[in-house]
């Protein structure tokens, strides 16, 4: 018998995404879908690349179907996830939010980002980090996962390998990512307009942006000291996708830089580590669960530089999703995630 899986918020890119990648899962199926604003509608009549594909009717967030998963996944914005999760989990249903409500340890620090209040201190601390290559045995035996957001999830995955070997700087990190158009979500808004963002390329959240706390908060963990971080993200005018270039200074210049990253990745099946001399594009995980990695040692400089891409949909939100859902019912974690980047 599959899964049974609910989506709460599944008007948006995320929640037909998660949608997608499901319908090809051989191990669960979506029982029922939410949104307020669409209630009673078809997928179908909202995402014409369902017709003919789901029978599923939106539902309110509140409907009994959603009680009757396995799992839950909210793909809603922050403060959701926070409020409702419980209702969920005292029914052993194990929840994975895709939002920001459980990735920052700290209440405070979180209150501070997101301006309101957070209201599920307990649930925060109990929590799993949803990033398999760092937490797999914890996410095992998890019930709430805090999914990673996008950015964090390119980043983390690039530097991993070196603060580990504690072969960088770890006080003078420099993170230039940049980002497709669906980062921003589905609604209107004039920012992210075809004629705002074509032939254009510009910084946003300069000084400070939400995932800032959340990436330095997981590179300390992992460094196991303080990192000093300079993260700025940048709007691409394409509509998927995420590129991290990321600066460090090399502790000792005759490290085997490659041979650290091939070795510390050898046994993941979604992170690639590509030769020297070739660079990741964005293009190569489009539609896909997989992180590319390429690195290279500026000598002039005594710089590192890492180069990470992901979709952001993919690895950066939904992909990562499921991959976490795959290791929280003991199913293999590749299910339904082996699809390549979808060319050209």
């Amino acid at each position: 018998m599959k899964l049974k899986v609910g989506i709460i918020g599944g008007s948006g890119y995320t929640g037909i995404e998660l949608l997608r990648i499901l319908h090809q899962h051989p191990s669960a199926e979506v029982h029922a879908i939410t949104s307020r604003a669409l209630e009673g509608k078809k997928l179908s009549e909202v995402f014409p690349n369902m017709h003919g594909i789901s029978n599923l009717s939106y539902l309110l967030p509140d409907d009994e179907k959603l009680f009757e998963c396995d799992l839950v996944f909210f793909a809603t914005p922050h403060g959701v996830a926070m409020n409702n999760a419980s209702l969920f989990l005292d029914k052993d249903i194990k929840v994975i939010d895709l939002g920001a409500d459980f990735r920052i340890n700290n209440a405070e620090i979180w209150s501070n980002w997101y301006n309101m209040e957070h209201t599920q201190k307990s649930l925060l601390s109990e929590a799993v980090y949803g990033q398999p290559e760092i937490n797999r045995s914890s996410i095992k035996d998890a019930r709430l996962i805090a999914n990673p957001g996008c950015y964090p999830t390119a980043v983390l995955l690039a530097l991993k390998p070196l603060l580990e070997e504690n072969l960088i700087d770890p006080l003078n990190i420099i993170a230039d990512c940049k980002s497709g158009a669906s980062g921003a979500g589905r609604n209107a808004n004039q920012a992210t307009l075809l004629c705002e963002i074509t032939e254009s390329f510009k910084p946003y959240g300069v000084s400070g942006h939400r995932h800032f706390p959340e990436i330095k908060q997981e590179l300390e963990s992992i460094s196991g000291g303080p990192i000093g971080l300079t993260f700025t993200p940048h709007l691409l005018p394409m509509s998927r996708g995420i590129e991290a270039t990321i600066y460090a200074d090399l502790v000792d210049p005759d490290s085997d830089i490659l041979d650290c990253f091939e070795n510390a990745y050898k046994n993941e099946e979604f992170v690639k580590i590509l030769p020297e001399g070739v660079y990741p594009e964005t293009r190569s995980v489009r539609s896909s669960n997989y992180c590319q990695i390429s690195v290279q040692y500026v000598d002039h400089s005594n710089k590192l530089v890492i180069m990470s891409v992901i979709d952001n949909l993919g690895k950066g939100a939904a992909g990562q999703a499921i991959q976490n859902m795959n290791l929280m019912f003991g199913l293999d974690e590749n299910a339904g995630l082996l699809e390549i980047g979808l060319l050209p």
